[in-house]
């Protein structure tokens, strides 16, 4: 008997390697004109490759988590024996982070920060419209601390403290499930804290006309008040065109109301211009009730909305707008 490799090399004319594959492959699995099945099969994979290319790319943002996670493990590995003697342990860790995350938004989004000179030198609790991914938040914290070496505090959901390995990177950056006893009391030592009041509900389920979701969400006026500090409204353009959701399906709203976890799928990451703006603060003021204030700063967003971003969105003019030199805060 003859074997594969024998039979692909006798005769007078050799034959290339791949068909030589195929007629092993062939000859194992027994199916015959199977160089027809594997032509079929080089087809689908070049016409969903951009299909496919458009969901994996959001997993950028969770590798660059989990190579921050792997970041501040060396360093903690590496600074065990001065944090008996650091006022801050985690400082030269969030430095090097805000590096990595400043220069992913510098390079893949051409990320901007407008109006930060609107931010309070005292405690302030930033108001924000909620993405796809909270990655332009990151941005911002990141290019806040290089710029103003202003820290900020955020809240997050509370399947975030949930993730594998992601306890470290929570610490480091005084990240916070949002007891409102908890942010009251980061503000009142003086802390800049970020919140989204819409959530995780919104960055999953608002869609390409920037629909403000909060629902009845009314706490974090209350923490600004109870703190006595301003809230600063603060929009990110474009952030929607970045990466989008499956979300306008009506069972996965369904299925997430039921178990409150983000199981609508994401696809994008798509490299669009990203411009933070940063809007005038929101005095506090003592007689104001925690449904004035909400509203007040809900409508301040939406102006921020209205000005700085073209509605619908729209994944190519925001593209486009990687090529533009000069922005016109108007």
């Amino acid at each position: 008997m003859v074997g594969g490799n024998e039979s692909c090399t006798a005769g007078p004319m050799p034959i290339s390697y791949l068909t030589c594959l195929t007629y092993i492959l062939g000859e194992w699995t027994g199916i015959e004109h199977i160089e027809d099945y594997l032509s079929y099969a080089v087809y689908l994979l070049w016409v969903l490759l951009p299909l496919a290319v458009v969901f994996l790319l959001p997993g950028v943002i969770v590798i660059l988590l989990y190579t921050s996670i792997l970041l501040l493990h060396i360093y903690k590995r590496k600074n065990e024996l001065k944090e008996a003697y650091s006022n801050d342990f985690w400082d030269g860790g969030r430095q090097m982070l805000a590096t990595l995350w400043d220069g992913h938004g510098r390079i893949w989004h051409g990320y901007e920060l407008h109006g930060s000179q609107n931010i309070p030198e005292g405690p302030g609790l930033i108001v924000f419209y909620h993405g796809a991914t909270p990655a332009d938040c990151i941005y911002f914290m990141a290019r806040l601390l290089i710029q103003k070496k202003r820290r900020c505090h955020a809240v997050a959901d509370h399947f975030v403290f949930r993730l594998p390995g992601f306890k470290i990177l929570l610490e480091a950056h005084g990240i916070m499930h949002g007891p409102k006893e908890e942010c009251v009391s980061a503000l009142k030592k003086g802390c800049l804290l970020a919140i989204a009041p819409g959530g995780v509900r919104e960055a999953l389920f608002s869609d390409e006309m920037y629909t403000i979701i909060w629902g009845n969400r009314k706490g974090f006026a209350q923490v600004a008040i109870d703190a006595k500090v301003p809230i600063i409204p603060m929009f990110t353009q474009n952030v929607r065109e970045g990466v989008r959701t499956l979300g306008g399906i009506k069972m996965l709203r369904s299925l997430y109301e039921r178990i409150r976890l983000p199981v609508v799928p994401l696809y994008g990451g798509f490299p669009v211009k990203l411009r933070t703006f940063v809007g005038e603060p929101i005095p506090y003021e003592p007689n104001v009730t925690a449904d004035e204030l909400t509203a007040k700063t809900k409508a301040a967003l939406q102006a921020l909305i209205e000005k700085h971003q073209k509605l619908p969105g729209n994944i190519f003019r925001a593209l486009m707008e990687r090529f533009q030199r000069h922005h016109k805060d108007d």
